[in-house]
């Protein structure tokens, strides 16, 4: 093969390489599963919210704040809860455990126990 041949094939495959044009679609992201942080759900319908260290439980029909406070994320999989009760103006302290990606198991400082499902 001569020179000329080589350069005008390179030419080529550069020229149709540059033409290639690559469609992106935007989807929305998909919710991080190994984290606590969004919202989740107790059996009465009362929505817990964790963001950025900030607590809060509300109710689903008219937004209520319910109980709010601080958390911090002992392990990857363990949350201590610090919240207060709007209701019964006091402060307690909640272990919670993610034993699925949309399961936390919960126990308060007195020993309730309750779980949470993460919240589509």
């Amino acid at each position: 093969m001569n020179t000329t041949r080589i350069v005008a094939i390179a030419t080529l495959a550069l020229t149709l390489a540059a033409c290639q044009t690559e469609t992106y679609s935007y989807r929305e992201p998909a919710p991080r599963q190994d984290t606590i942080e969004g919202q989740w759900v107790d059996p009465n319908g009362i929505i817990s919210s964790f963001y950025n260290g900030r607590f809060e439980t509300r109710t689903t029909d008219s937004n209520s704040l319910l109980a709010e406070g601080n958390y911090r994320q002992i392990s990857p999989r363990t949350v201590e809860i610090e919240l207060t009760s709007l209701l019964r103006n006091t402060t307690s302290r909640v272990n919670c455990a993610m034993v699925t990606p949309s399961q936390l198991n919960c126990t308060s400082s007195t020993g309730a126990q309750f779980s949470l499902a993460r919240r589509a």
